[in-house]
C-alpha cells in the first residue's frame, strides 16, 4: 500500500464513539447511580431490586462469584482500573464496592439504532463499526467543522439522552485516536500539521492496531511514544516486525491512512477480536480464555442483531505468540444470529486448530450474511466444553 499525505487536503472523516455506552444506557434507567463506580457484565448477576420505600438494591462487585468478564464500566470504575474484558473476580479486588449490573442487550440495540438514525439525519456517508461507534465522511459538507460536530452531538443527545465524543481529521486512523482524547462528551479536530504537537507525544498504544504485545516490543527498542516511532527508520521497523507491519507502523506514526469508508448497505462480515495483555496458555489460562471467547461470540451476535442480519458462516482467528495467524470457518445449514449458536459453531472451529502454543489474539467472525428474517434457530444445546 502506498501512503501519501497530499490525498488528505479535502477529507474530513469523523469517528463518533458513544461514551461508556452500555453503562450510560444503564444510568438512564438508574439515575441514582450517576457519579458512582458501576460495572456491567457477568452471568447470573442479580437484577436490581426495587424496595418498598422506592429505593433500589443493587448487587456489589465484591459479592460476585463466577468466571464472567466486564462488558463495560463507568468512568469512575475505569479510574480504579476496571476495564472491558477484565475478569469480574479480578475487578472485585480493584473496586469491591462498585455496583454490578447485568447486561441488557435489547436496550443497547435500541439506543444504538437511535443514535445512528440521528447521525444519518445530518450526514449520509456512514461506516457502521458496531453497536457504539461509526465513521462519518463529512468531506462534501460546507458547514464549519466544529459547528457540524456540535450539531451531530446534539442530535445524538436529543435522540438518546446520551453523550458521545467525536474526533475529526483527514483519515480514519487519526480520527479514531482523536475521539478518545477528550472523553467524555468531547470534540477533537485535527489537521495533518497538528500531528507533531498533538499526536507524537501520545503513547504508541493509542494507535488502533498496536496492541499490548507490539507495545512491549517497541518499548524494548526504546520506542514509547508515537513521535519516537515516527523518528525510527522504517528499515529498523521492518527488521523487527516484518515488511508489511514495519511499513504500516511507520505510516501510522506519520498519520497516513488511505482507507476509504465502507458504506455499502450490505456488509460482507462482522467480527470481534481481542488482543491479550499477555500471551495466554490454553491449559493454564483455560477459564480466562473461555470467558473471552464467549464474550466475543456474544458481541458478534449483538452486532448482527443490531444490524438485522444472521450469518451462514462462523469463523475464528488465532494469533500465536510468534505472530503466526490461523483461521478456521464453519458453514451452517441455516443462518444464525443467536449468541449460543454462534459460540457452538465457533467452538467447533476452535477444535480444528493447534493450541500447543501460547495465544496473543482471539477473534470470532460471522460472514455469509442475510436478513434476520431468514434465520432459523439451531436448538442444539451449546457445547459445554471448549478445547481450552
Amino acid at each position: 500500500m502506498k501512503y501519501t499525505a497530499h490525498m488528505y487536503s479535502n477529507r474530513r472523516i469523523a469517528h463518533l464513539d458513544m461514551d461508556a455506552f452500555f453503562a450510560s444506557v444503564e444510568l438512564l434507567h438508574y439515575p441514582v447511580l450517576r457519579g458512582r463506580a458501576v460495572v456491567v457484565g457477568g452471568r447470573g448477576v442479580m437484577q436490581p431490586q426495587c424496595q418498598p420505600d422506592g429505593s433500589w438494591r443493587f448487587a456489589r462487585l465484591r459479592d460476585y462469584v463466577g468466571r464472567g468478564v466486564v462488558t463495560t464500566s463507568t468512568y469512575e470504575a475505569r479510574a480504579m482500573g476496571v476495564f472491558s474484558g477484565m475478569g469480574l473476580m479480578k475487578s472485585a479486588r480493584l473496586a469491591p464496592d462498585a455496583i454490578l449490573l447485568p447486561a441488557n442487550f435489547d436496550a443497547y440495540r435500541d439506543f444504538s439504532r437511535r443514535f445512528k438514525v440521528a447521525v444519518a439525519s445530518i450526514a449520509s456517508k456512514i461506516e457502521d463499526r458496531g453497536i457504539d461507534e461509526v465513521y462519518v465522511d463529512l468531506s462534501d459538507t460546507t458547514e464549519e467543522t466544529n459547528v457540524l460536530a456540535t450539531r451531530i452531538k446534539k442530535a445524538v443527545f436529543d435522540a438518546t439522552g446520551l453523550t458521545c465524543s467525536i474526533g475529526i481529521s483527514p483519515n480514519k486512523l487519526l480520527s479514531k485516536i482523536c475521539s478518545d482524547l477528550e472523553k467524555p462528551d468531547g470534540i477533537t479536530i485535527l489537521a495533518m500539521a497538528d500531528i507533531p504537537t498533538r499526536i507524537w507525544p501520545l503513547p504508541v498504544k493509542k494507535v488502533n492496531g498496536i496492541g499490548p504485545k507490539s507495545t512491549g516490543k517497541l518499548a524494548r527498542l526504546g520506542i514509547n511514544t508515537i513521535g519516537e516511532l515516527a523518528a525510527t527508520p522504517v528499515e529498523v521497523l521492518v527488521k523487527h516486525f516484518g515488511r508489511s507491519a514495519g511499513v504500516w507502523l511507520n505510516a501510522a506514526a506519520h498519520g497516513l491512512d488511505d482507507r476509504p469508508l465502507v458504506i455499502d448497505s450490505e456488509p460482507k462480515s462482522i467480527s470481534r477480536e481481542s488482543t491479550f495483555e499477555r500471551d495466554l496458555d490454553a491449559r493454564k489460562d483455560k477459564a480466562e480464555l473461555a470467558d473471552i471467547f464467549t464474550s466475543l461470540c456474544m458481541r458478534v451476535a449483538d452486532d448482527l442483531k443490531c444490524k438485522g442480519y444472521a450469518s451462514k458462516t462462523i469463523g475464528i482467528k488465532l494469533r500465536y505468540a510468534d505472530f503466526r495467524a490461523v483461521t478456521r470457518d464453519l458453514t451452517l445449514p441455516v443462518r444464525v444470529s443467536d449468541g449460543a449458536a454462534i459460540r457452538k459453531a465457533a467452538g467447533a472451529c476452535l477444535k480444528r486448530v493447534s493450541l500447543a502454543q501460547r495465544i496473543r489474539l482471539l477473534g470470532v467472525r460471522a460472514s455469509g450474511l442475510g436478513p434476520v428474517e431468514e434465520e432459523h434457530l439451531i436448538t442444539d444445546s451449546v457445547q459445554s466444553e471448549l478445547p481450552f
